[in-house]
């Protein structure tokens, strides 16, 4: 379960994100279904302490400044205004770099698909249609690889997921850090040893080769979305922008409208903070985060066409 640390007030609060096991599936012409959806309650109530540390620093400042001290001094909206539109292009950056990951994660996904998918037309082609051990060892380790590489871009393999191919089949993972490597492996071996026999054919080996290939490719790629996230700095930075001009805004609110200008910048500061939490989310999207990508429906329906084509 990943956290952030969202603002509120002077002090920071820790808030933990509801994790799901599915992607959410919604109808983007439905405007009621969306704006009324329960993943924007969850939002609220993730901001909810947030949202309180704000409302009552400005309810306090108010009452302060108005009430107690009754300082009289000329507000301006202008400042925040120029500001607010640096601010914007700073988030629209920031949701345009966490959408690039995510989407190139999906494509990743969707070509190894493709690609588990036509490793197992290929085998299932080459493969004499008697030769059930082979067949079953394909049909078996193509998903394995696939579950195995699911749960290494999140926090570890979950070993009850991989289908038990052969009586030693667990021992050769001790000691084993990198799971889909070592599944990789396998595949490749149990081909080399196919060539071997004479049951593939030199070109077959190589077709074969370029499956087996884009495998570790996709997997390269998806780690590096995992492990490569977006700079300290700019990270670091633009949550102090949203800080700082959500700490001065009451500032430019106090006279216009008084105790009103609480509602008004809590509406502000709920949609800054929205767009940087859905920022936060989208940009690793290999987890169980509601807007993560589908992985885990998307390895059971590779497992479930590998085994309708070579069984």
């Amino acid at each position: 379960m990943r956290k952030n640390f969202v603002f509120g007030s002077c002090f920071l609060f820790l808030c933990e994100e509801p994790t799901h096991l599915i992607m959410i599936k919604y109808n983007p012409k439905s405007w009621v279904a969306l704006i009324f959806h329960s993943y924007s309650r969850q939002t609220v109530k993730m901001l909810m302490p947030s949202i309180i540390g704000i409302g009552a620093y400005m309810a306090i400042l108010i009452f302060v400044v108005v009430d107690v001290i009754q300082i009289e001094f000329q507000t301006t909206t202008a400042v925040h205004s120029l500001l607010g539109i640096v601010l914007g292009l700073f988030l629209v950056f920031r949701t345009n770099s966490a959408y690039d990951r995510w989407w190139e994660g999906r494509k990743q996904w969707g070509a190894l698909v493709n690609n588990t998918r036509n490793l197992a037309l290929k085998m299932s082609a080459f493969l004499p249609e008697g030769d059930k051990e082979n067949r079953s060892y394909f049909a078996q380790m193509i998903p394995n690889f696939v579950f195995s590489m699911k749960e290494h871009l999140r926090d570890g393999v979950v070993m009850e997921e991989i289908d038990v191919v052969g009586e030693d089949f667990i021992a050769k993972f001790d000691g084993i850090e990198h799971v889909p490597n070592k599944i990789s492996l396998m595949l490749y071996q149990r081909v080399n040893t196919l060539y071997k026999k004479g049951t593939l054919t030199s070109d077959q080996f190589f077709v074969l080769d370029k499956e087996l290939k884009s495998f570790s490719d996709i997997l390269g790629a998806c780690e590096r979305i995992r492990n490569t996230p977006i700079p300290y700095s700019y990270s670091m930075y633009i949550k102090k922008f949203i800080f700082t001009y959500i700490l001065t805004m009451p500032l430019a609110f106090i006279y216009p409208f008084h105790y009103w200008a609480i509602p008004m910048v809590l509406m502000v500061f709920f949609m800054l903070m929205t767009i940087e939490l859905i920022a936060e989310e989208i940009e690793d999207p290999f987890g169980k985060d509601v807007n993560d990508l589908p992985t885990d429906t998307l390895s059971k329906k590779i497992k479930a066409n590998v085994r309708e084509i070579l069984l």
